[in-house]
Order: structure tokens, then C-alpha cells, then sequence
């Protein structure tokens, strides 16, 4: 197993589902933190609270943990050693990837019971 480092960013995000063939919205790339996913069934948006319209279909409440990196492409199962306690301890999650590090969302009051939960399995929390 591998410890690793996380960091809970200061933030509050919703997460919104789209049709597949809407244009991606002003309003959902002029927070501090986004991620926007299209695929053929969806276009997916991950974007701070603040940012999202009150008739966009989202879900409130979400925070994020920054997995310390950068990775190299040819590192596995970062993902899965993170996912697997928190799974054992029925808490969801949301991963997100990009070129340098993943990133963990979790429900913002589950907070303190993945910290706990990824504590016990070695590793190290910074909030």
C-alpha cells in the first residue's frame, strides 16, 4: 500500500447533469474550481456552489481533496487504494483526473468520517 498526502481545498461544489447536446454554460468555467465532462448521454459539470443557476439540475454540497502529486502516467491504483476504505465505509465519492494529480469529492458532511477513514488506512490529511 502506498500513503498518500491529500488536501481538503477550501471549497463548496455542485455537481450538474445536462443534456448531452446543450452548450457548455457561462457560468459553469468562472468559479475558482471546474471540470467539464461531455460525453453522448451528458454534459457533466463539476463547478463551485456559488456558480450554479437555482433552476440548474445539480447536486449541492460537495467538497474536494487533492490527491499530492503530480502522478506519472505509469503510476496505478491511486484511485483504487483511496476508494476502497471509503467504499468499506459506504461513503461515496466522485474522482476526478487530470494531467498532474486526482481528486477526490466527497459530500461535504461526510467530511469528517473520511478523514477518519483514510487516517486509519495510513494516510495523512491536511486540511
Amino acid at each position: 500500500m502506498t500513503a498518500y498526502t491529500l488536501s481538503v481545498l477550501p471549497l463548496c461544489l455542485a455537481v450538474c447533469r445536462l443534456p448531452a447536446e446543450d452548450p457548455v454554460p457561462v457560468w459553469a468555467t468562472g468559479g475558482a474550481w471546474w471540470n467539464v465532462a461531455r460525453t453522448h448521454d451528458e454534459l457533466s459539470i463539476i463547478c463551485t456552489v456559488e456558480a450554479v443557476p437555482a433552476d440548474a439540475p445539480a447536486d449541492h454540497d460537495w467538497t474536494v481533496l487533492q490527491v499530492a502529486g503530480p502522478f506519472d502516467f505509469s503510476v496505478t491504483g491511486v484511485i483504487a487504494e483511496l476508494s476502497a476504505p471509503l467504499a468499506a465505509a459506504g461513503i461515496p465519492i466522485l474522482s476526478v483526473s487530470t494531467y498532474t494529480t486526482d481528486y477526490i469529492l466527497v459530500k461535504a458532511d461526510r467530511l469528517a468520517t473520511v478523514v477518519e477513514v483514510l487516517g486509519q488506512t495510513g494516510h495523512t490529511i491536511r486540511r
